[in-house]
């Protein structure tokens, strides 16, 4: 029934494409933004670009990884760098960082969609993206980006599961948010900031733990990994590897998060 359901989605999904015409899809690499572009150019081909943001907000290996999968399946692509880290309002961190990010982001989008004929952008926002608070998702309806996964009704299970069927890489891939969400609100940001926490979660990724997160807190860093891997993470051996990296690279503290990875944990001081 769940494969059914999801088939009755990916038609509807088909039919919006397709009514939209030439697009541009707003391209991570991940899960969503994969799905949707993938599909899109299995319906409309070439009249499909994908156009890429890069910034030291967005994880290098995740860039790298966006190319390595539009090179192999040969699909037409732009990459955009938006000036973000010059940006006062947007380094000063508050709560609407999300939404001045994406304000910042879908000009530079449109003007090189403008640019190339595909003028139609979409980005690939799900249901269960309204869920947490996501002021970005304001930013991007107020632009006039589109959102076709939900208007078809695709859950982030759906997405998977849809991914899966179509033999994508990103099908059991783990969420991934900018480095910019790792940091609490009010706290300005930085380049050195941010790349101490790319830093923690390779180290990380490198030792095998997947989903996780780094949040910083000054000379604190707060770990986030999956519950069941609370064991092997807390193993003499990768223990001491992790804080010997970590102390290397400026912390001065190291805690492990009992609750495990939660996504948005840091949105929570927000109701304080």
């Amino acid at each position: 029934m769940k494969n059914n359901d999801v088939s009755g989605k990916m038609d509807a999904l088909k039919s919006i494409i397709q009514s939209l015409g030439p697009m541009s899809v707003a391209f991570s690499g991940g899960v969503d933004s994969t799905f949707l572009l993938a599909f899109a150019h299995e319906i409309i081909g070439e009249k499909v670009q994908a156009i890429i943001a890069r910034s030291p907000v967005f994880p290098k290996d995740e860039d790298d990884a966006a190319h390595v999968f539009l090179k192999k399946k040969g699909i037409c692509y732009h990459v955009v760098e938006p000036e973000l880290m010059t940006n006062d309002e947007f380094i000063r961190n508050d709560k609407n960082r999300c939404y001045v990010c994406k304000k910042i982001l879908f000009k530079e989008i449109f003007q090189t969609a403008l640019k190339t004929g595909k003028n139609v952008v979409v980005h690939g926002v799900n249901i269960d993206d309204f869920k947490d608070y996501r002021p970005g998702l304001k930013a991007a309806d107020e632009m006039g980006v589109l959102s076709p996964l939900v208007d078809a009704g695709f859950t982030k299970q759906d997405i998977r599961d849809a991914s899966r069927m179509m033999g994508l890489p990103t099908a059991d891939k783990p969420s991934m948010a900018c480095l910019a969400s790792r940091i609490p609100y009010g706290d300005v940001l930085s380049l050195e900031m941010l790349g101490r926490v790319e830093r923690s979660e390779a180290l990380l990724t490198k030792l095998g733990f997947i989903g996780v997160r780094a949040r910083h807190h000054g000379v604190l860093v707060r770990l986030e990994i999956p519950g069941k891997d609370f064991g092997r993470l807390l193993g003499e051996d990768i223990r001491k590897t992790v804080v010997s990296g970590l102390k290397e690279l400026g912390y001065l503290h190291i805690a492990l998060d009992l609750e495990g990875y939660t996504q948005g944990s840091m949105n929570r001081m927000l109701s304080l």
